[in-house]
């Protein structure tokens, strides 16, 4: 594969993940770069968010939600996915060790990577719903 252009566009939208913690979409990456590059385009910014996943650069992680979330923190974690906000939370846990172990004992091939989430109802979503009763 032939080297990469260089983008600003590209390192920016990188810059932007590997600043937060909020795991934002592509609209969010979008509207927030709008202030520093207002000739972006939507299009721009998924096509960067797809090739800097696909090479490993960011984390892509999808909710039931349907939209699309993006992580630039690549140290080792998991997850947490709310099933009513679909806001997506780092969760670091031990453990994870043991797990993969047995799973590349059990596994029919080489494991390569893994990807663990959560699911349930975050503490905000779930003082709402107490709220609201």
């Amino acid at each position: 594969m032939p080297a990469l252009k260089y983008s600003r566009q590209r390192e920016a939208i990188r810059h932007f993940l590997m600043t937060r913690r909020d795991h934002p979409t592509a609209e969010t990456v979008y509207t927030c770069l709008r202030e520093e590059f207002p000739n972006i385009s939507l299009g721009t910014v998924y096509r960067n968010l797809t090739l800097l996943a696909d090479l490993g650069e960011i984390q892509r992680i999808s909710s039931d939600g349907g939209a699309e979330h993006f992580d630039g923190d690549l140290t080792p974690h998991q997850h947490f996915i709310c099933s009513r906000c679909h806001r997506i939370y780092d969760i670091r846990i031990g453990g994870i060790g043991l797990l993969l172990d047995g799973a590349k004992k059990a596994a029919p091939g080489r494991i390569e990577s893994c990807r663990l989430n959560f699911y349930g109802v975050c503490e905000q979503c779930a003082r709402s719903s107490k709220d609201s009763q």
